[in-house]
């Protein structure tokens, strides 16, 4: 498996030789996790190389840039098309099917909460694209999710600096907490849209 770490090692020199640029591309790409990618975008602020706020901004482009090609994908290529070449951008068949099942079971709203669950984050653009949900409401929800997402990783790989490979570490007191807060705004989520509903055939 050497070859891959010398491809990682080679990715991650080109990330820092085109400094905002590299981050933006690295999460494009997505050829390696985008908390890795964030966390040495945050060494990289930490060495003085690029600042917090570019890191920051070109993380989250980079960020929404990758969802919405997902979601292309989705909307244009559909499941087969993904089933047989998502393992290149790091997507599953169970990433699939879960994503799938959340946005069939909690509509549209769930992609900015599910950017935050394990498993489902990484796919929930799949179902959007097939269901072709409107791409600026698309964009605003991802948007939305990709910046607190940016600003933690990017701050931690700064706090962390040479030990920056160390970000999983870091990262699980965060993670913890703003999982659980996903989830309640999740079911704060599906009960508005149901008391919506309920209301609605209430007054038919």
């Amino acid at each position: 498996m050497d070859w891959i770490s010398n491809v990682v090692a080679t990715l991650f020199d080109w990330i820092q030789q085109l400094g905002y640029f590299g981050i933006m591309l690295g999460l494009m790409i997505e050829v390696i996790p985008s908390e890795i990618v964030l966390a040495y975008g945050g060494y990289l602020v930490h060495s003085g190389h690029i600042n917090f706020v570019g890191a920051v901004l070109f993380g989250v482009v980079g960020g929404v840039i990758a969802q919405l090609f997902i979601y292309w994908i989705g909307r244009y290529g559909g499941r087969p098309i993904l089933e047989r070449f998502g393992k290149y951008i790091l997507i599953q068949k169970k990433h699939i099917d879960v994503s799938e099942t959340w946005f069939l079971k909690y509509g549209p709203g769930v992609i900015f909460t599910a950017r935050f669950i394990p498993v489902a984050r990484h796919a929930i653009s799949i179902p959007a694209g097939m269901a072709k949900m409107p791409v600026g409401k698309f964009l605003l929800l991802t948007t939305l999710a990709v910046i607190p997402w940016s600003v933690l990783f990017v701050y931690l790989g700064m706090l962390l600096g040479e030990n920056w490979k160390h970000i999983d570490e870091k990262a699980g007191p965060y993670i913890i907490p703003i999982l659980l807060v996903a989830l309640a705004l999740l079911i704060v989520y599906v009960l508005v849209k149901w008391f919506n509903s309920s209301r609605k055939k209430g007054d038919a």
